[in-house]
Order: C-alpha cells, then sequence, then structure tokens
C-alpha cells in the first residue's frame, strides 16, 4: 500500500472510531478519494499566528494532507499571499478558502441522508475535494457545485478531472443557487450564511433537506432543515460546525470595531461572576444559548474583546469587564445566562431552526421562546 493510501486508511479508522462516519458509502468514498490530489499546496499556521506555504516538495505534505484539519487555501481573497508565501517566507493573512476540516465534512454528509439518485448542490467547491465525494457517491451527473471565486472554481475543475470525477462545476453566487439544474433533493453549505437564503428553499425539491452552518461567531449552529411549501424548519444539530462565511455574509465591518474596543476608554468598569470561556467556548454548554442573546457581536483576542455594528463593545479582563457604546453587552450575556439555567440549561440539540422566505428563528420546543436571525 502507497504512503497515501495508508495515512487514508489511518484518517478513515480515525472517523469511524469517533462515530461521525457510518454510512458505508461514504467510508468507502473517504478511503477511495484522495485528498492529496486537491490539496498540492496549502497554508499551515505558525505559532505567531502568521502563514507558511506547503507543497508537494515538503517532507510533511501528505502527513499534513490526511490529518483531522482543515486546509487553508486562499488568504485575503486572491492568490497574492500564496505567491509571496512561496517567494519569501511567512504571510500575514485572513483566510478565505480551504478544504474543511474531514470530520465536520464527514458529519454533514451523513446529515445529508442522500439515497442513490439524489441531486445535491454544493454551495462552496473550494478545493473541489467534497465535490469528488459527492460525486463518487451519486455520481457526476446527481452533483452540482457553485464558487464565487472563478480561480478557486478553475483549479477545482482542474483537479477533478484529473482525479477522475466531472461533476457540474459552475461560477457564481452561492446565495443564489443554481436555478438551470433546480430542483435539488439536497443542498449543502460549506460555507457559514447569516441566514438561510430564499434562493435554497426555492430551489429544492419538497421534501428536500438543507444542511448548512451559520455565520455567527458566538453560537454557530449546524442546520439539517426539511423544505416543504417553501418554508425550512428542522434541528440544530448536536455537532458543532464552523465555517468560512459566504462571502455575501461576510461581517466587513467588525475588524474596525474590534479594533475600537481594543483602544477605547472604559464606559463602564466591573466585576463580573461570568467567565469569558463560558461565553465563547464551544464546549460549553451555554455558547450557543449566548449567542442567541447576543445576535450579531463579533469577538476576538486574548483577553477576549466583543463588539456589535451598533457601537457597542465589552472587554474582558479575568474578573473585570469594561463596557461602553449604547449598549451593555456583558449585562445581557449575564441576563442570559441566568435565563439559560431557569430553563434548564439547553444544549445547541434541543433547539430548532426555521426559514421561510420572509422570517427565520430559533425556537426552544415546548416554550413560547423564539429567537429570530
Amino acid at each position: 500500500m502507497d504512503p497515501a493510501a495508508r495515512l487514508r486508511d489511518a484518517m478513515v479508522d480515525s472517523l469511524t472510531a469517533a462515530g461521525v462516519l457510518r454510512d458505508p458509502r461514504w467510508v468507502e468514498a473517504f478511503r477511495e478519494v484522495p485528498r492529496h490530489a486537491f490539496l498540492p499546496g496549502f497554508f499551515v499556521q505558525r505559532p505567531d499566528g502568521t502563514w507558511d506555504a506547503v507543497t508537494r516538495d515538503h517532507p510533511d505534505h501528505l502527513a499534513l494532507v490526511y490529518r483531522n484539519q482543515v486546509c487553508v487555501t486562499q488568504l485575503n481573497g486572491d492568490d497574492r499571499a500564496w505567491e509571496q508565501a512561496l517567494a519569501g517566507g511567512p504571510v500575514v493573512g485572513v483566510p478565505t478558502s480551504s478544504s474543511s476540516m474531514p470530520a465536520i465534512m464527514a458529519i454533514m454528509l451523513e446529515a445529508l441522508d442522500a439515497p442513490a439518485g439524489s441531486r445535491v448542490l454544493e454551495i462552496g467547491t473550494g478545493t473541489g475535494y467534497n465535490a469528488a465525494l459527492l460525486t463518487h457517491v451519486l455520481g457526476a451527473d446527481r452533483v452540482t457545485s457553485i464558487d464565487v471565486d472563478p480561480g478557486v472554481l478553475a483549479r477545482a475543475r482542474d483537479r477533478l478531472t484529473a482525479a477522475g470525477y466531472s461533476p457540474t462545476c459552475v461560477a457564481g453566487d452561492g446565495e443564489q443557487g443554481h436555478p438551470p439544474r433546480a430542483p435539488y433533493d439536497r443542498v449543502l453549505g460549506t460555507c457559514a450564511v447569516s441566514r438561510v437564503p430564499p434562493a435554497w428553499l426555492a430551489q429544492t425539491a419538497p421534501g428536500g433537506l438543507v444542511v448548512t452552518t451559520f455565520n455567527r461567531p458566538i453560537g454557530a449552529g449546524l442546520v439539517r432543515l426539511t423544505v416543504r411549501d417553501g418554508v425550512a424548519t428542522g434541528p440544530v444539530m448536536a455537532e458543532d460546525g464552523r465555517f468560512m462565511p459566504l462571502r455575501a455574509h461576510h461581517a466587513g465591518w467588525a475588524d474596525e470595531a474590534l479594533g475600537h474596543a481594543l483602544t477605547a476608554e472604559p464606559g463602564s468598569s466591573r466585576g463580573t461572576p461570568l467567565s469569558a470561556a463560558m461565553v465563547l467556548d464551544p464546549a460549553r454548554g451555554f455558547e450557543f444559548f449566548a449567542g442567541l442573546a447576543l445576535p450579531d457581536v463579533v469577538t476576538a483576542g486574548d483577553p477576549p474583546r466583543l463588539a456589535h455594528p451598533d457601537g457597542s463593545w465589552v472587554r474582558h479582563r479575568g474578573a473585570t469587564v469594561d463596557q461602553g457604546g449604547p449598549r451593555r453587552l456583558w449585562d445581557l450575556a449575564e441576563a442570559a445566562y441566568d435565563q439559560w439555567r431557569s430553563l434548564g440549561r439547553p444544549r445547541r440539540h434541543h433547539f430548532t431552526f426555521t426559514a421561510t422566505p420572509t422570517t427565520q428563528y430559533f425556537a426552544l420546543p415546548d416554550t413560547p421562546h423564539t429567537w429570530p436571525l
């Protein structure tokens, strides 16, 4: 067995042992589709936050490809950072395209529950690896994949062809879906959305499924929605899924607002019993609920900062918080923590999500509580 196949088998064995890969069709696809064929080059982040370029010539190329880790393939929305990294070493930048962590890919493909003959629309082609997995199981004529970046799409199409796969790959705004090949039995969003786009609902066949994640810096949310009569509803999944946002849903205001939170004079300072980890750590049960109470809030830094587009901000300093702007965001977080406890500490999988063409909201069944997007 060649080294890539051995590493691929080890990766699949770890995914099946973790229980995220169960369907024999997807197990076979992950064993057979060569991830390294779609990742001849990618970035690896250094401890200082800069990015190194890794190519096929790197001695650890295959080992890095077959880790259960995301592989970032583009920074800042174009290829200049890659060229700079090859020419001059580590670069700075914000990831804008990647091959997702294999575990979350497996979770979402399993959640699709796509029987033979299903027509699937994938939003976000990226490297083409996920499209290859879909094609391996469902066939090329059943898979459509769309990406907003023509350069990213061209590379993915070339690599798919070289690996022996030929799904329909189109350049376009994934928020609008791809009407020419609709309706689809399954829509898979491999980028995060602030709202489920109405076009996805319109292009999903009655009884079809939409599986996607939300662009919510706190709480995120991986959902599996059944569409009927233009309305999608279904559970928030127990597994936590986080992706780069659909480019049209990127919070362009965030960097400036978080910078202001770093440098602004304290509007008020006080002690707090609520740790930043309880609010921001996805492993904590409260984090999903905190995101419902703090919609549109972005976060960064250590110690952490929070900011909202209305100008409200927080700096959390151990047992002390500084707050400013028109609202006191940390007061809202503390009130939400008390409410969460009174509701019995529900976890993310206790919630549902509903999307109509005009209204979208999370709900906690058997209570009157809803949280609109």
